[in-house]
């Protein structure tokens, strides 16, 4: 078998996974990060289905057990604090998907780098300027290295892709906002939610309270048309987006606004959707949210080591037709991307209702079924002796 010089842009879930993958089939694999470090903000996120199938095969499925999340609930509040609807998804999950995993997404990245560095070649602080690619190879200009010529680039570097925006085209071409936001934050010293997660919405906004590993995350979601201007990387911008969004609603959002204004990191970004016709453009392609972004909710996570596994697949099956290997990981994994792809609005619109009726008709249905739901699987299992 050919051994491929590979560089991945990007040291996340997809590109640490990816990198695995490719060194344990014995090709050499180089990994660029433009931050100084792992990426520790964020959402939790979930391990799901064929992900964690992957985690198993890895080897780090009884680490990720160990550092999940032990989610008993989520509750539904009202602007004073009172209770609507809960649901139990400990049970739930327990019963319907045993193998999935919560997990805080610093953790994820930080188990599969480790998992990874012993035989990949990690450089964090560094960024690519320029690609140049021709039939056998891709020349690659860095900011701050020296230039080297690969056979395969991958482009695992989220929604503000650089591999794709230099090999595939502008922003414009292929991010395509999906009408919300979404910001955490973590809340030091704050009291622990003892394992339940507090949702409270108001028409078009959600702010709500993850217990995570014991420093509480604060979630803000909202619908709103792209914001011009909008700076994924400005600070001082995103905190005052969420203290004109989020002022005045009630319960314990004064407290996290205390939290954002006092923050030096916070997650917030555009919920999008990255549609690119092709992933893979000669001795380039792209993966996870650079590819394919499904953003909220954490069905990222998932795609993101499912479609690793799949291209580490395709290129070791046919290392010297890398197009090749490109259009059959497409093929496999674009099925799974485009279910996801297509409840995105749906999900969210039950999750951040837009309207009050919208508010009222999903207390009434989509968690009252849901917490229904999980009250017939405890009566099962107690009739069964569980």
């Amino acid at each position: 078998m050919a051994r491929l010089e590979v560089l991945i842009s990007g040291a996340g879930i997809a590109g640490c996974t990816l990198a695995y993958w490719l060194a344990r089939n014995r090709h050499a694999v180089t990994v660029i990060e433009r931050s100084g470090s792992l990426r520790s903000s964020g959402s939790p996120v979930d391990v799901r289905g064929l992900a964690a199938d992957v985690a198993e095969r890895m080897n780090i499925a009884a680490r990720l057990r160990e550092a999940s999340i032990r989610l008993k609930g989520m509750t539904l509040l009202d602007s004073e604090g009172r209770r609507v609807a809960r649901v139990d998804i400990a049970t739930l999950r327990s019963s319907i998907a045993p193998k999935d995993m919560e997990v805080a997404r610093g953790d994820l990245a930080r188990i599969l780098h480790e998992a990874s560095a012993g035989d990949a070649d990690y450089v964090f602080g560094e960024s690519i300027t320029a690609l140049a690619q021709d039939e056998t190879g891709v020349d690659v200009t860095f900011e701050r290295s020296r230039p080297r010529r690969f056979d395969v680039v991958i482009g695992a570097d989220g929604l503000h892709s650089i591999v794709r925006r230099l090999a595939f085209g502008a922003d414009s071409e292929f991010v395509r906002h999906a009408g919300l936001y979404a910001a955490t934050v973590s809340l030091p010293g704050s009291r622990d939610a003892a394992g339940e997660m507090f949702m409270l919405n108001a028409p078009g906004k959600l702010a709500a309270l993850h217990p995570c590993q014991g420093v509480p995350l604060a979630y803000f979601i909202f619908w709103r048309p792209e914001i011009p201007g909008f700076d994924d990387t400005d600070l001082d911008q995103h905190k005052r987006i969420l203290e004109t969004t989020f002022a005045g609603i009630g319960w314990r959002v004064p407290e996290f606004l205390d939290a954002v204004r006092g923050a030096r990191d916070m997650y917030f970004d555009s919920v999008a959707r990255v549609d690119v016709a092709n992933w893979g453009r000669g001795r380039i392609a792209l993966l996870g949210d650079a590819s394919s972004c499904v953003s909220l909710f954490g069905d990222g996570s998932t795609l993101a080591i499912a479609g690793a596994h799949e291209l580490a697949k395709a290129l070791t099956e046919s290392p010297a037709d890398p197009q090749g290997a490109f259009s059959r990981y497409q093929a496999v994994h674009g099925k799974l991307v485009a279910s996801k792809q297509k409840n995105l609005i749906s999900t969210a619109s039950r999750i951040v209702p837009r309207t009050s009726a919208g508010l009222w008709l999903s207390t009434r249905v989509f968690w009252r079924t849901m917490g229904g739901l999980g009250t017939v699987v405890r009566l099962g299992r107690k009739l069964r002796g569980q």
